[in-house]
């Protein structure tokens, strides 16, 4: 994902967050809504979520330094999931606290203002099916051809797009059931249905953070290359006449765009030392080629021994490194 195309898609989910908020305070206060204030929390959840998504970015960008050797791009990464957690504690438990002490003590809409809440349901449904819109059409530039939705949540190693869709997705989501809460009320004059529906907002957010958390969590232990970006890498690495085998080989996400290559080669027992820094340059050139977020490579010459090389778990990378 480019920088530039996850800073669009923020930034206009947070602008339609942000003036989304304000008019949803403005019906819940003329109103006296559950859905409504609701609603309104979770546009503040959002627009606060987008300002931690920019803020990790902006941090990610920062040099390697002696402290994180690696870089920050895992910076990320973390924002990501104090996402899914704000989602969770300040936009799902305040919503279904809320219904459920409204389903306790119903409360009825102002009948002056009873459709103020639909006005701005129906405006704020419009604006997020912008920010939707720029997500998806930002998302389609990376997203692999043929590759559904919900793998592209799940696969992609850059964190903003997928939480910038699954907050817009869910947002209008919540929207379509506050509309239903408040149009039933309005047409019964039964206030629970109002209450019901803050109570499906809250359920719907707690889902939305639960599936941020645990995408967001597996980039954060540390995720390796897919299956089609390995086996580039290693078409890359046997496409020269100068290894014999790999031995092994693991890959690491440093950051969203970096992915850390470590290998361990076999080469020909008799090659002198400088025709084999120059293999080595070789191949860190295929795999560079073959995948450019591989930007960190470390290649480990060896003799093939099948009976001491059964495929360790861990190995030291110190014969030569190339960044």
């Amino acid at each position: 994902m480019s920088a530039s195309g996850g800073s669009r898609a923020i930034i206009a989910a947070f602008l339609a967050n942000l003036g989304i908020a304000l008019a949803k305070f403005i019906a819940w206060a003329l109103s006296g809504s559950a859905s409504m204030l609701a609603e309104a929390i979770h546009s503040v959840a959002d627009s606060g979520n987008q300002l931690l998504l920019m803020f990790g970015g902006r941090k990610a960008q920062r040099q390697a330094d002696r402290e994180h050797p690696f870089g920050y791009g895992r910076e990320r990464y973390v924002s990501a999931f104090v996402v899914s957690i704000i989602l969770f504690s300040v936009g799902g438990v305040f919503a279904i606290y809320e219904g459920v002490d409204k389903l306790r003590h119903p409360h009825e809409l102002d009948p002056v203002w009873w459709w103020l809440p639909i006005v701005v349901l129906l405006v704020a449904i419009v604006l997020e099916s912008v920010s939707l819109r720029t997500a998806v059409k930002e998302s389609n530039l990376v997203r692999e051809k043929g590759q559904s939705w919900a793998s592209f949540v799940r696969r992609a190693k850059a964190p903003e797009l997928p939480v910038v869709l699954l907050e817009d997705t869910g947002a209008l989501t919540g929207l379509a059931f506050a509309l239903l809460g408040v149009g039933l009320t309005v047409i019964t004059g039964n206030p629970l249905f109002d209450a019901l529906g803050t109570v499906m907002i809250g359920l719907l957010l707690v889902a939305i953070a639960i599936v941020l958390g645990i995408e967001t969590k597996s980039l954060l232990v540390g995720e390796g290359a897919n299956p089609a970006d390995y086996d580039r890498i290693v078409d890359a690495v046997n496409e020269g006449p100068e290894v014999e085998k790999i031995i092994h080989m693991k890959t690491l996400y440093l950051g969203p765009d970096e992915l850390m290559v470590a290998a361990k080669i076999a080469l020909s027992a008799d090659k002198p030392l400088r025709e084999v820094a120059d293999d080595i340059d070789e191949i860190e050139a295929r795999i560079r080629a073959a995948l450019p977020i591989a930007r960190v490579i470390y290649i480990e010459p060896d003799v093939y021994r099948p009976a001491i090389d059964p495929q360790p778990s861990t190995d030291v990378f110190v014969l030569k490194s190339s960044d």
